[in-house]
């Protein structure tokens, strides 16, 4: 008994660094980004509405929506394109079938990589969860972070 108290209590106070630490997206989170995302989704990228209005024309340049600011980015994890970035970046272990997102395979070069990164964009989010907007309860909404 004293072994397994003792596995816990060395569980609980051993934490990662990303868990120590506040994330900023002005900081680590754009840093990821702009090696990461910025190709397709940097300052060149379309905004949401004209991305929209040609999605296979923007698609076949390899731009995404812009998402390269705060501002920007900042719609795709609370309103109104609530859960975006999620359902985008998990890597399926937050979605019922278990499929990874259609971008998580841009969060790094390797599995590794990718898990790291998206384990930083988890902790500066904070509510992770791949609700839309209508499914998202206000409880979830309050636990978003993602702070600037």
């Amino acid at each position: 008994m004293k072994k397994v108290f003792a596995a816990a209590a060395l569980a609980a106070l051993s934490t990662s660094p990303v868990q120590a630490e506040e994330l900023f997206w002005n900081g680590t989170i754009k840093q990821v980004f702009e090696k990461q995302c910025s190709s397709c989704h940097g300052s060149g990228a379309p905004e949401y509405a004209a991305f929209k209005k040609d999605r296979e024309g923007w698609i076949s340049k390899g731009a995404g929506m812009r998402m390269d600011t705060y501002s920007h980015l900042i719609s795709f994890v609370g309103w109104p394109n609530t859960g975006a970035l999620m359902r985008r970046l998990d890597d399926g272990s937050s979605s019922k079938e278990g499929k990874p997102g259609n971008m998580y395979r841009y969060l790094g070069a390797d599995e590794q990589e990718r898990q790291a990164n998206l384990t930083l964009f988890k902790h500066w989010v904070g509510s992770w969860n791949l609700k839309r907007w209508s499914d998202v309860s206000r409880e979830e909404l309050d636990g978003i972070k993602a702070r600037y």
